[in-house]
């Protein structure tokens, strides 16, 4: 729903996988930039065909809605950090959402966010350092598909994205199974509790990428007013 149809599946299939163990692979902001400038383009229609069956933009975007947006989809502010060529903007933008802003690496990625037509603010951020945006900007932050191999830490990213995050609003994430204990998300997320910053709604495993059997955490934090 959110991809165009596929084109010539099997060798959309094999481009993706090749794309797919490239990024995972990926050692340096460097190279992430380099790859995504070449998938970019094709990369909706490559994880949208149904031997990819790449749900976790949906899934995420439903979960934000039941979790969250307190103050209703279209009166919410929303960050989606990572946001590639803006599958969960434009899931968000179904659900009524109007100010979403969106942050990623690479610059070929944002230009075809860009033309969807739903971001309020497109800017080019490594998510492995910290993100210009004031704190407390944000109802609800979303971040999919940029914790996993190859890409961004849990330090500082995680931090900040509930930094720019409102009080009482979500950081809703995905964090690949294989990364959330020895990537180090868990220990993070153990950190930020302890240090009363935040509370986690739900840290429950859910489909990532179907059609390679992916799994990923489904990481909900809601940040605590302390004031």
């Amino acid at each position: 729903m959110l991809a165009p149809a596929p084109i010539q599946a099997k060798a959309s299939s094999s481009a993706t996988e090749l794309y797919l163990n490239q990024a995972r692979a990926s050692g340096s902001t460097e190279d992430c930039m380099a790859l995504y400038e070449k998938w970019a383009a094709s990369y909706d229609d490559e994880v949208g065909d149904s031997a990819q069956n790449y749900v976790a933009p949906v899934l995420v975007a439903q979960a934000a809605i039941k979790y969250g947006l307190s103050h209703g989809a279209t009166n919410s502010v929303i960050l989606d950090a990572g946001c590639g060529t803006g599958l969960v903007g434009v899931a968000l933008a179904m659900a009524q959402a109007k100010a979403i802003d969106g942050i990623d690496l690479s610059p070929a990625m944002l230009s075809i966010a860009r033309k969807t037509g739903i971001y309020r603010d497109l800017t080019v951020a490594d998510m492995n350092r910290p993100i210009d945006k004031s704190d407390g900007t944000y109802d609800l932050v979303s971040c999919v598909g940029t914790f996993t191999l190859g890409h961004v830490g849990p330090n500082p990213a995680l931090r900040e994205l509930v930094r720019v995050t409102k009080h009482n609003g979500l950081v809703v994430s995905t964090i690949l199974e294989d990364i959330w204990v020895p990537g180090g998300f868990k220990a993070e997320v153990e950190k930020l509790v302890a240090e009363g910053l935040v509370k986690v709604v739900t840290d429950e495993l859910i489909d990532y990428v179907k059609g390679h059997g992916d799994k990923a955490v489904l990481l909900i934090l809601e940040k605590i007013d302390r004031d």
